[in-house]
């Protein structure tokens, strides 16, 4: 029998750049991508990180290459996604996960060196990926862009404001970008986690996460990479064509949450 709809949900053959992919969100996106198929890139900071990344999909059967990236070098981008497109025949799908978390109040002594480079990490790197990346992307006939924003972006915290600013700077930026390539068909979305169980997060400790996620989050616990990913991945798929700057909080109901 003959399927009834007409739109895929398969990456499978897709490339997908994956920034910030040596561990948390980044790796399990890395990791589920390539269970469905796609050609990942894996890119990060440290060559260890990478390889890693890069030598546990291929164990479990998946096709990947790896690139040590820092995001604020701007040449080095650039280097990263042709090598990325020399060595897979294209690219379809950016996924800027990169990211860094520094709070300081207002009146710190190092509040201007934490607000340059957090607005370098998380909001200009996603400019400057998808700037060399926008070529490629415009030959692919299912482009996605999805950017990582937090829950930070629709609210505050005290002492966060450069890391709050940024994300709030990331869901800006998608939508403009949305409006600005839809008639492309480059849909640009955005992933907005709550309180994850990633490296960030490693140092909270559990009965304090516990506490936190069962009073601030409808679900009542903290939640995992992967169920960040499965957001992500439903934003690449060719048959996500009409969904185009969205802003979707992967959070466990904590933006909802009244009380």
């Amino acid at each position: 029998m003959s399927r009834l709809s007409q739109l895929s949900r398969s990456v499978e053959g897709r490339v997908a750049l994956v920034t910030g992919a040596a561990s948390g969100m980044g790796r399990a996106t890395a990791h589920l991508f390539a269970d469905e198929g796609a050609h990942v890139a894996v890119t990060d900071l440290e060559r260890s990180g990478v390889d890693a990344v890069v030598d546990e999909i291929e164990a479990a059967g998946g096709s990947a290459g790896g690139w040590t990236l820092d995001v604020a070098d701007a040449e080095r981008v650039g280097r990263v996604v042709s090598e990325i497109v020399d060595r897979f025949g294209g690219l379809d799908i950016v996924i800027n996960n990169a990211g860094i978390s520094r709070f300081a109040p207002i009146d710190s002594e190092t509040y201007e060196d934490d607000w340059a480079i957090s607005l370098e990490v998380l909001l200009t790197a996603q400019t400057r990926v998808i700037r060399a990346a926008l070529p490629h992307l415009r030959r692919s006939d299912a482009a996605r862009i999805v950017n990582i924003a937090s829950t930070e972006g629709w609210g505050a915290t005290k002492f966060a404001s450069p890391y709050t600013a940024a994300k709030h700077g990331v869901i800006g930026l998608t939508k403009s970008l949305a409006v600005e390539l839809g008639r492309e068909g480059i849909t640009v979305n955005c992933i907005c986690p709550g309180p994850i169980r990633t490296g960030m997060t490693a140092e909270i400790p559990d009965e304090h996460k516990e506490i936190f996620a069962k009073r601030r989050t409808a679900i009542g616990r903290y939640g995992e990479p992967e169920e960040v990913a499965h957001g992500t991945l439903n934003f690449c798929l060719p048959a996500s064509r009409y969904m185009t700057g969205a802003v979707l909080p992967v959070d466990g109901g904590l933006l909802i949450k009244n009380a």
